[in-house]
């Protein structure tokens, strides 16, 4: 008695071959893996400490004078000192430096400490000197109200802090990079993949043998989401541990975090599909690819908030699909939100994935 072809067994040792190929390539490892975790670098040890104004500090400057104490105290001020006139003066022309600035102390008024101010700028450092002018009139107007009281037309009562997370830049750029590497891994790996085995003719090898076209898809994909779960959980460690990453309820948040990586790599693995049934050249793959994942990279807040892109713009954000795949992610790791409460997002995900898969039965190509 023969004995039936088991499709299941068939579709698990393609995935096992599928898995081993990945995991030994390295552009696969390094686009899937690399490059977010060059980029989760490099913002987690910028930290919330991006903004810094130099100021050189003229050499005629009272050091020990309160206002420069002050000024050196302030986390988001550099000060630069011991450095030529000239070379200072040309760093501002150039925009390097923010301000010039000398501090000169005369006879103090009883207790209270006095000196003059003296701020040289340039047009090439307009971006920061608003911010460092508020800087030094905050301190100036501080020691006023110590030294100096006076009326005032308001009272201001203490400010009313409230319990709340600090958000940190790295739980707005983890779920951003995650997301991105999920798209561009899903879309060049599964266009690449299916090209090469149609124009190597290991596709047509395969139908000599009992296994099902279905099982043939099902177990490539198999691979290429068990690949980038893994990517995910070292992801998600790395900005937990080394950065303070944010999951609100701890291990039920990393999990659904998980469930939110496997439906985001089925759905943009479509896009490969498409990918690979339009494209009739290798070379070809490269721009059709980027043509999906470029402007999604840019426009879907990976980097930067969608609201900050003019309003004209928005709406065109709002379109894709990475757009809906960051929110989800950043409102289940920061703002405690389930799967369930993201039923919008999870919504145009997946009616997305039903148009590129209808695109994409109409498309592929076996031969």
């Amino acid at each position: 008695m023969a004995v039936k072809y088991n499709q299941w067994k068939a579709l698990l040792a393609m995935s096992k071959a599928s898995l081993i190929g990945i995991v030994r390539s390295p552009s696969a490892v390094i686009f899937s893996l690399g490059f977010p975790l060059v980029f989760i670098l490099v913002f987690g040890f910028i930290g919330d400490n991006g903004i810094s104004v130099k100021v050189g500090v003229d050499a005629a400057t009272d050091t020990s004078s309160y206002l420069y104490r002050q000024l050196a105290s302030e986390k988001s001020l550099k000060l630069l000192t011991g450095k030529p006139a000239a070379e200072m003066e040309d760093e501002l022309k150039k925009g390097h430096i923010t301000a010039i600035i000398r501090i000169t102390s005369r006879p103090a008024q009883g207790n209270a400490p006095a000196c003059d101010v003296k701020v040289q700028t340039s047009t090439a450092a307009a971006d920061k000197i608003s911010l460092f002018k508020t800087i030094l009139t905050g301190i100036i107007y501080k020691a006023d109200d110590v030294y100096y009281p006076r009326g005032s037309v308001a009272k201001l009562e203490p400010v009313e802090v409230l319990p709340g997370r600090r958000y940190k830049t790295i739980d707005f750029i983890l779920p951003g990079l995650l997301s991105f590497s999920l798209l561009s891994a899903a879309v060049f790996s599964t266009a690449f993949l299916f090209f090469s085995l149609r124009q190597t003719l290991v596709l047509k090898r395969f139908f000599a043998t009992p296994i099902r076209r279905l099982h043939i898809v099902l177990g490539e994909a198999l691979a290429r989401l068990i690949f980038q779960v893994a990517g995910a959980v070292l992801i998600i460690a790395i900005g937990y541990f080394a950065f303070g990453f944010t999951l609100v309820h701890g291990w039920s948040t990393f999990f659904e975090m998980l469930v939110l990586t496997a439906f985001g790599v089925i759905v943009f693995m479509g896009f490969g599909f498409v990918v690979s049934g339009i494209a009739n050249s290798e070379s070809a793959i490269p721009p059709i690819a980027n043509v999906i994942t470029l402007p999604q990279f840019l426009l879907a807040g990976t980097f930067v908030a969608v609201d900050a892109f003019p309003s004209w713009l928005q709406p065109v954000c709002r379109i894709m699909p990475l757009t809906y795949l960051n929110d989800a992610f950043r409102k289940i790791a920061f703002e405690g939100q389930h799967l369930w409460n993201v039923g919008l997002e999870l919504g145009v995900i997946a009616l997305w994935g039903v148009v590129v898969y209808i695109v994409a039965v109409r498309t592929f190509r076996w031969e």
